[in-house]
């Protein structure tokens, strides 16, 4: 009996060991190029939990493999062979026989020179890292700016700028091509998430260096998002509206129509927002591609965010618009179509429109140094703008032949603008006692109107590597301003009262600049790896500024005194010539180019008003040197040094006072010199694919030699300032980006870690005295996220910042810390409802000079419903439930530290309805 029940025992063992190992993979490797089988490569099955060898085999001469007994789950196959390229897929295991078909492997000694690694996610080729859209779940009815939030390496701030491995993404593209122009913030916005079926992020290079073959170090962050092949066949897009509950309330509304067609190649598609929450202003990046703000200068506030700020010598005073702050009712249009025919002829263009009616009210406390003296300035302002926008991008390219294609560029640009700004301001003493008060109205009518053109002709020989380019291009920008100023300016003498100076005036200010410039290019190859390039390059700018300014008389009751100290024709020609000589090294692991050009300037420079004209002309050296090794073919590392010059603008060489701000007046300098700027950097990039983990490190250093800043002669006594433009030396700054990401695979959760260091020496100049102002900007930040398709949404995120200034002035540091917390979680219950909420607490410490620290908390929240397979969508949002939006910023650079509070929009409540429409052809996967 007992023999009877072990034997039973032992078949019962092994009919449940059969039973449960029966599962079978099988599998062909062939050469991806030449479709012949590939023996003796190892398949490996590992455990994706843990990344531990489960089972192996080896491909026979037919290039059959079969791993036997495997159990069912998820694994991740592995091909390895030493010389093709491993092969990288996750796959499930269920029961019964599996037949995985052919897998393509690549040569690692084919013409492709690239090694494609494979997860089920992540895609690294070359300097390509691409994701897989559907393994990042958004909601069904977001954008694909919420896409981008959710992919690791990638951010997105609260002002729509990404950010793609610690660098800005300047260059949004659709399938390969421009979506609504240049703007990268258009594509994200307006295109639906689930149409898109991978993201890839590179350094695109410059169409000259694409053709050539040659690295310029001309590269732009880019984020190509490739479409699913079913959203080219047809139409889809969203209508969404949304209004406030309240009728007797000031209603905020927002009302968005994105649409877009696609048929092959042929990309129709369209939007229009409306509303007044903010949503979609022309940002500042906006104003300075237009060529608007012609003077800007960085600075970095106190959350460690980096700000640019008007620093004077613009007489046509463009008002600034930030849309984070004040009131602004926006609408914003435009439309994008491209196509290609027979693969030779590709037309993009994009006609855009904006319009804005902009309100703020802005109080700002300013701090000046000066030796031991310091100037404290209170000034508030109130501003009204209305402006309007309208841009065209065209793209026309055509490839005559086999070898010769052509490629036209056209961009317009026109500006109308309209305001009025009231200021009250005083200056006081250390002391407390008063030195100035100013009462000021200024009104400003400006039209702008900018044109670009360009050419761009390219040619291959028989010979390979052997080609030959042109290309030409011409830009004007045209301002019409008319302005009137009308200030009381009051000058105090130990706190008493002493003298007043009253302005009304009328500025009518006319300015043009065209730049024309024509780069020829060679390239000869020498070898199988070498080329030499030699180009020549010619750029011409003129510029003219004709600016009135008149008196108000009362005998006539018109604007009819001509002001000669406040008014001035001036003209400017720069002409620069450019030979360049070039060589370049392409292996598989190793790129690499250095050469120089040598530029000679003339300046010829004509003060029209005072009949004095100034000649210079200067030589200068421009070396170059790019390197890119790919240690392994899913890391790489770059090196890029540039030397580049940069001309004084018509505004800072005129010499012409501009008194709008009777107290801070600036003045131009003729003499100026253009300024050179050496730029080194270093970056990193490497993906890990068993530990789903990614580093990207980034340093960069410039030194500017001949940096045109400002001297600024104060005077202590009245607080009076009147800044020019000069050269200085011994300006440098220092950057260090660190990013480090992976995934906790027990708890599923994504870790991104950055830790980043800035540091600026900039030289100041006050009343013609040298000092240096030192800035160091060190932070931490930390971001996690965690998710689970139709259950939950967490992310989590905070952001420490330390600040420290000084100045050569005097030994005092002022240093303080800010902290940013961010936290988003959504739920989803019964499948159809979702609760999502997000809470920022901001942290800025106090400092000597602010004696109070500011703490403010932001609490959002969204319930909605959705209808018919995600097509209809209802809900209700509530923003900053705790009416704590408050626009407060603190900012130090050079002998300044500042306060600034701005209006903000505070709580408000919308209802909303959206409709997700598709053509009814498609299918949705549930």
């Amino acid at each position: 009996m007992p023999k009877i029940t072990v034997t039973i025992a032992i078949l019962f063992l092994f009919s449940f060991s059969a039973f449960s190992q029966k599962t079978n993979l099988s599998g062909v490797l062939t050469d991806g190029s030449e479709k012949t089988p590939i023996y003796n490569s190892v398949v490996a099955l590992l455990t994706p939990k843990d990344s531990i060898l489960y089972k192996f085999t080896r491909s026979d001469k037919e290039g059959n493999f079969n791993l036997k007994n495997v159990k069912a789950g998820n694994y991740i196959l592995m091909t390895a062979h030493s010389q093709y390229a491993d092969y990288v897929d996750a796959i499930t295991v269920e029961e019964g026989e599996k037949k995985i078909g052919i897998i393509a492997l690549i040569s690692k000694i084919n013409a492709l020179k690239e090694v494609i690694i494979k997860t089920g996610s992540i895609k690294i080729k070359g300097d390509t890292t691409s994701y897989r859209a559907s393994d990042f779940k958004v909601d069904a009815n977001a954008n694909v700016e919420e896409l981008l939030k959710k992919l690791p390496g990638i951010q997105v701030d609260k002002n729509g700028i990404i950010k793609a491995m610690g660098e800005t993404v300047e260059k949004v593209l659709v399938d390969g091509e421009e979506f609504f122009g240049d703007d990268p913030g258009m594509a994200v916005k307006n295109l639906r998430a689930d149409a898109v079926k991978e993201v890839q992020v590179f350094n695109k290079k410059s169409d000259q260096a694409e053709f050539t073959g040659i690295d310029d170090g001309d590269t732009k962050k880019t984020i190509n998002l490739k479409l699913k092949e079913d959203k080219k066949k047809g139409y889809f897009g969203k209508i969404d509206a949304a209004n406030g509950p309240l009728v007797n309330m000031d209603s905020r509304y927002n009302s968005n129509l994105m649409f877009s067609d696609f048929k092959g190649k042929r990309k129709l598609s369209a939007f229009l927002l409306n509303g007044n929450t903010g949503q979609d202003g022309l940002d500042w990046q906006d104003s300075e591609k237009f060529g608007s703000r012609d003077d800007i200068s960085m600075n970095m506030d106190d959350d460690g965010n980096v700000s640019y700020e008007w620093t004077g010598g613009n007489t046509d005073e463009e008002p600034y618009v930030d849309t984070q702050n004040g009131f602004i009712k926006n609408t914003n249009a435009g439309l994008q179509y491209s196509n290609k025919w027979n693969d030779k002829q590709t037309l993009n263009l994009s006609p855009k429109y904006n319009k804005q009616i902009y309100t703020n009210n802005n109080n700002r406390i300013t701090q000046t140094q000066v030796g031991e003296t310091q100037l404290n300035e209170n000034t508030s302002k109130v501003s009204n703008v209305n402006r309007s926008n309208f841009k065209l991008n065209a793209v026309y390219d055509v490839k005559l032949d086999s070898v010769n294609s052509i490629k036209f560029t056209a961009k317009t640009n026109f500006y109308n603008t309209e305001s009025d700004e009231f200021i009250n301001g005083n200056t006081t003493g250390g002391d407390g006692l008063l030195k100035n008060k100013q009462e000021k109205t200024f009104n400003t009518k400006s039209e702008k109107e900018s044109l670009f053109a360009s050419v761009l002709y390219k040619h291959k020989f028989a010979k390979a590597r052997r080609t030959f380019s042109v290309n030409s291009s011409w830009n004007t920008l045209n301002t019409d301003a008319n302005n009137f100023l009308k200030s009381s300016n009051e000058s105090y003498e130990g706190g008493v009262f002493s003298s007043r100076d009253d302005v009304d005036q009328n500025k009518i200010g006319e300015k043009t600049n065209q730049n024309l410039a024509v780069n020829v290019t060679y390239t000869e190859p020498i070898g199988k790896k070498f080329a030499l390039q030699f180009a020549y390059q010619v750029t011409h700018n003129t510029g003219e500024s004709n600016y009135l300014t008149y008196d108000y008389s009362d005998a006539s009751g018109k604007y009819d005194l001509v002001v000669d100290s406040l008014s001035n024709q001036f003209k400017q020609t720069i002409t620069t010539n450019k030979p360049n000589l070039k060589l370049s090294y392409n292996a598989k692991k190793i790129n690499y180019s250095f050469g120089s050009g040598f530029g000679f300037t003339s300046f010829d420079l004509q003060d029209q008003t005072l009949n004095k004209e100034y000649k210079r002309s200067y030589t200068n050296f421009f070396p170059t040197a790019n390197l890119s090794y790919k240690y392994k073919s899913n890391s790489n590392l770059r090196f890029n040094y540039q030397g580049a010059t940069k001309q004084p603008t018509i505004d800072q060489l005129q010499p012409l006072r501009n008194n709008q701000d009777f107290f801070n007046q600036t003045l131009g300098n003729p003499n100026l010199k253009q300024s050179f700027t050496n730029s080194i950097s270093i970056s990193h990039n490497s993906y890990s694919i068993l530990t789903e983990s990614h580093f990207y490190q980034n340093i960069s250093f410039r030194s500017t030699s001949n940096l045109i800043s400002y001297n600024k002669d104060i005077d202590p006594e009245s607080a009076k300032t009147i800044s020019t433009p000069i050269n200085t030396n011994g300006n440098f700054s220092g950057n260090f980006y660190f990013g480090y990401g992976f995934k906790i695979k027990k708890i599923d959760l994504q870790v991104n870690l950055n830790p980043s260091v800035n540091y600026n020496k900039s030289v100041l100049s006050i009343n013609n005295k040298i000092n240096n102002s030192n800035t160091l900007n060190s932070g931490f930040s930390i971001y996690l996220n965690k998710s689970k398709e139709k259950k939950y949404e967490f992310s989590l995120s905070n952001r420490f910042s330390n600040n420290r200034n000084s100045t050569s002035q005097n030994d005092e540091v002022k240093s303080f810390n800010t902290n940013n917390l961010d936290l988003d979680i959504g739920v989803y219950f019964r499948g159809k409802w979702k609760l999502s909420t997000d809470y920022n607490l901001n942290f800025r410490q106090k400092t000597t000079d602010f004696q109070t620290n500011l703490t403010n908390q932001l609490w959002n929240a969204r319930l909605q419903r959705t209808f018919k397979n995600d097509e209809f969508t209802a809900y209700i949002l509530v923003r900053d439930i705790l009416n704590q939006n408050i626009g407060i910023n603190r900012y130090v650079y050079e002998n300044i530290i500042g306060e600034e509070r701005n209006d903000r929009l505070k709580r408000y409540a919308m209802i909303g309805f959206t409709w997700n429409f598709k053509n009814k052809g498609e299918t949705v996967k549930k």
